[in-house]
């Protein structure tokens, strides 16, 4: 089966003005379903009619193929990210993830201030990332379509800094666009659930 756009997990206007109805138009309606119809027309060419995304995604990065990689990667990032964000207030972290955030950030605040600094300082696109590395909770960055699933990290949580994540509602202005998102929409259950090994995210529904 071709790869197909996941719905959202909440209805668009959910996030009130923290991302709009009509960016979730173009960000998930346009731009995520160009990644998947790329992806799939390249699919027959290389012989992996079946596989699955994250066996793309290894197979585009073995043989370095950077057209399919920026493609299957890009869809695996974007519906990750959309499992990432929830309704303003609904969710904060607890148990094993606020001890682990308190012990390798030393709280809460200071996590959310290092995923600020680090997505509005990298340069040009990509993605904000707090990743399990080694047993240990890090922040980190990558360009374009990398993603930690390619490089032996298992992610948490991701923050889109692509233009057209936030460009409708906040301009050119990221930082605003990164306080609002991790002040207020992150889906702080399904980043436990992805600490626990349970994450129940669609990036994963093809692998």
């Amino acid at each position: 089966m071709p790869f197909t756009l996941p719905d959202l997990p909440f209805a668009k206007d959910a996030l009130g003005d923290v991302m709009s109805a009509e960016t979730f138009d173009y960000h998930h309606g346009k731009h995520h379903k160009a990644y998947i119809d790329k992806a799939n027309g390249m699919l027959g060419d290389k012989g992996l009619e079946g596989a699955s995304l994250l066996e793309v995604i290894k197979a585009a990065k073995d043989k370095g193929d950077k057209g399919l990689f920026n493609n299957s990667a890009q869809i695996w990032n974007h519906s990750f990210f959309w499992q990432c964000l929830a309704p303003e207030g609904s969710t904060s972290p607890s148990g094993k993830l606020k001890e682990m955030i308190d012990s390798d950030f030393g709280g809460h605040d200071a996590l959310l201030e290092k995923l600020a600094t680090e997505s509005t300082n990298h340069f040009g696109s990509g993605w904000g990332w707090l990743v399990l590395n080694n047993g240990k909770l890090e922040v980190t960055s990558l360009h374009d379509a990398d993603t930690p699933v390619a490089n032996g990290m298992t992610p948490l949580l991701t923050l889109d800094v692509w233009e057209h994540a936030y460009y409708i509602d906040y301009r050119n202005e990221r930082p605003r666009y990164l306080k609002s998102v991790l002040e207020k929409v992150v889906n702080w259950d399904f980043v436990a659930q992805n600490l626990d090994g349970n994450g129940a995210s669609r990036a994963d529904q093809q692998s």
